[in-house]
């Protein structure tokens, strides 16, 4: 038998045969490998459609059993009956609003048409209710000299402080909550790029840190809980970033989502993108704190002198004066 395997071996035709017959069925496998493949990648593609499909669909489920349960104290209300009587009356929301009211009011965590026409009604209501009490005050409680032009031109400022006051509360509720914001996000980039590095999604991610940050800071689980909701329902995810950015009004969160939009659009990794973002948020945070800390020699100096001064000047020459009046009496 072994005799016959290298009579067989060293015969060339047959071993020239052998060789072409392995290259044909090997081109034949290729082939048919690569038409396979095609249709593997065509069954991939349809899964993955249906899989978003169906995140859709339980963000949906999600939201509206989330909503049933809140019931009418959502992030969502709906109007109050005679505040929208007034507003429709007046026609405030053509003499008294603002162009960018709505996203000034979204900034301060105010959504829907309840905080528009809320905002619309107190620009109507505050400054005549500062102007009747400005008119009560100098008409029934105040007794004073004054002349009617100074009550006047009091009653006039105190119209114009009413005129402002909303405006006033909306600016400061945007900045206590970007405050907030501001020093939770370097952590919630932590857990996102830990998130992103184990394989979940965005919209996963989103959904696990806005869980997990809502300890540290509860306006910023609130804006990534309704980004989770659009890049459910948004036909166009990018614009679910854009929606972020603008909402909260951080350069660093515009920084983020400028770096998930191109993740998006070009298919760039995100890890290394979140770990160098992450790291300027901390460097940033960082500084920020020592210019708060560097500032405050300058505004201690008036308060040291007015008050801190004048005690320590007592404390030290009072045992001297004492001694003198003792020694004159």
């Amino acid at each position: 038998m072994f005799d016959t395997f290298v009579q067989y071996a060293s015969n060339g035709r047959l071993m020239f045969s052998l060789m072409i017959a392995v290259a044909v069925v090997a081109t034949v496998i290729s082939i048919g490998l690569t038409f396979s493949g095609g249709d593997r990648l065509a069954k991939r593609m349809k899964s993955v459609a249906s899989e978003r499909e169906r995140i859709r669909a339980r963000e949906r489920a999600a939201a509206n059993a989330k909503a049933k349960e809140s019931g009418p104290k959502g992030l969502r209300q709906q109007p109050k009956v005679y505040m929208k009587n007034i507003v429709d009356r007046f026609s405030l929301d053509t003499w008294l609003n603002t162009g960018d009211a709505k996203m000034r009011l979204a900034s301060a965590g105010y959504r829907g048409p309840q905080a528009e026409i809320a905002f619309l009604f107190f620009r109507l209501v505050t400054p005549i209710a500062f102007v009747l009490f400005g008119i009560f005050y100098f008409t029934v409680v105040d007794d004073s000299d004054w002349s009617l032009l100074v009550k006047i031109g009091v009653v006039i400022f105190a119209a114009y402080v009413g005129v402002k006051s909303p405006e006033l509360f909306l600016t400061n509720a945007i900045t206590k909550r970007q405050q907030s914001m501001r020093i939770a996000f370097p952590d919630a980039l932590d857990l996102m790029l830990i998130c992103v590095e184990s394989g979940l999604s965005i919209e996963h991610a989103f959904r696990k840190v806005g869980k997990e940050i809502g300890v540290r800071s509860v306006p910023l689980a609130e804006e990534f809980a309704l980004a989770t909701a659009e890049l459910s329902y948004l036909p166009d995810r990018r614009q679910a970033f854009h929606n972020l950015a603008a909402r909260t009004g951080l350069d660093c969160v515009k920084q983020i989502c400028t770096v998930l939009i191109q993740a998006e659009k070009y298919g760039t990794p995100l890890g290394r993108a979140l770990r160098v973002t992450a790291q300027e948020s901390r460097d940033m945070r960082m500084a920020e704190a020592e210019r708060q800390a560097a500032a405050l020699p300058p505004k201690l100096t008036v308060p040291m002198i007015v008050f801190f001064l004048p005690v320590l000047m007592v404390v030290v020459m009072a045992p001297a004066i004492i001694q003198v009046m003792s020694q004159s009496w």
